[in-house]
């Protein structure tokens, strides 16, 4: 029984990336982005509980990378069309395109992020650290802006509803994505600053931008996780 209950964690993933999903097309983006920060602790978790009980096994794997595709691929996609069609309400054209068909730029994210998904299946590099963004980090940044648009108290939402600039984020994103560009992990093999100096500091400082900017501050933490994995690329 116990070897089964990493899958079911990770069916539980999948199952929220579907309410995201419906939840999205039902005009709730709140409680879509809320349900992708729920995938996101249940993707930690099945993973973390697989270690511990030390059940492994190849469907898991195959289970856990197809809930991603979801939870993790789709559901930005689709964010993202919304917020691309919030942001042409009322234009009679954008770049030459119908606002009716512009939108569907935005799941560009969901393409990559499949490809991302199979490069990570069969790279042999991803084992400690990562190689491009993560599905999970990419989505959480994109489900971060309807939670900043709900409660924006810095005055933030004509920048973030502006089309010019969620057509830069959707191609910057689906880039990264599949960037040859080698990330750190948040797995701590043990608490010495030593092996895990870059790991505190991103910690550390995410906090503090949590602290002072709530959600606003979400953007800018995936940002700096990217800068630091640059800047500090040697780590265990």
């Amino acid at each position: 029984m116990k070897k089964h209950l990493p899958n079911a964690i990770t069916c539980m993933n999948l199952f929220c990336g579907c309410l995201a999903v419906y939840f999205s097309f039902h005009g709730n983006m709140v409680l879509a982005a809320y349900l992708v920060g729920l995938a996101a602790v249940l993707d930690f978790m099945d993973g973390m509980l697989a270690r511990l009980l030390k059940a492994y096994s190849e469907i898991g794997k195959q289970l856990d990378s197809l809930a991603d595709m979801v939870s993790f691929g789709v559901v930005p996609g689709v964010l993202m069309f919304h917020l691309i069609q919030a942001s042409l309400e009322g234009q009679s054209s954008f770049l030459g395109l119908s606002p009716t068909v512009f939108p569907f730029f935005g799941f560009l994210i969901t393409i990559f992020s499949a490809l991302r998904l199979a490069k990570f299946n069969i790279d042999t590099r991803q084992t400690t650290s990562f190689i491009g963004m993560p599905t999970p980090a990419c989505t959480i940044f994109v489900s971060s802006l309807p939670l900043i648009l709900a409660n924006d108290g810095f005055g933030v939402s004509e920048i973030i509803l502006n089309p010019f600039l969620l057509t830069f984020l959707t191609a910057l994103l689906s880039y990264l994505l599949v960037a040859e560009i080698p990330l750190f992990a948040l797995k701590f093999k043990n608490l010495t600053w030593k092996d895990n100096s870059v790991r505190f500091v991103f910690v550390i400082m995410a906090a503090v931008l949590a602290a002072v900017f709530q959600f606003v501050a979400i953007p800018f933490i995936i940002a700096l996780y990217i800068l630091l994995s640059i800047i500090k690329p040697s780590y265990s």
